[in-house]
């Protein structure tokens, strides 16, 4: 199994499952993260873990270049913690897909308050389909200001061009 965890911060999500699984060994797995203190973080949780199959990239996730090593996942392609307008999001979605290996499933966050809001009329997963993805499972608790969703992807995978922007961040 291969996973693309975009975002990652120190990796205590994947780190933390793997830890408590005993085919871990079939988990590779390509953390991309920006900040070098949570790299270093992530890289002494998965030595510490003894999980030889992740590698942690001090890299912008929101460039194709970081994707080189990386594509295609097949299992898991965990997206970052989303805070932006529905609009943004879309046209997140259709360069994100590219790298995915068809049968792919896509783990997604997003908050939920101005301008974000829970799912209303599809307002929680914008933009999936239409790039080749279904929903599988969608949760947005009441007691929460999150939510996530799990979607595969159907479509036909691209290359991804060797730089570019996907993303930006935004304060």
């Amino acid at each position: 199994m291969r996973v693309v965890s975009v975002c990652a911060g120190q990796g205590n999500d994947l780190v933390g499952v793997l830890t408590r699984r005993s085919d871990a060994y079939r988990v590779h797995a390509a953390l991309i993260e920006k900040d070098p203190r949570n790299v270093s973080a992530a890289r002494e949780g998965a030595a510490t873990a003894g999980l030889d199959g992740i590698t942690i990239m001090c890299a912008d996730a929101g460039d194709f270049a970081a994707y080189r090593t990386a594509v295609p996942p097949t299992w898991s392609f965990s997206l970052p913690y989303w805070a932006t307008s529905a609009t943004r999001i879309r046209a997140t979605i259709a360069p994100l897909s590219r790298p995915c290996a068809p049968g792919a499933t896509v783990v997604w966050t997003r908050r939920r308050r101005d301008p974000d809001c829970p799912r209303q009329s599809g307002a929680g997963s914008p933009g999936w389909a239409w790039v080749g993805f279904t929903e599988r499972a969608f949760d947005a608790p009441p007691d929460a200001l999150f939510s996530v969703g799990v979607h595969l992807f159907h479509g036909q995978p691209e290359s991804p061009p060797p730089s570019g922007r996907i993303f930006t961040f935004v304060r």
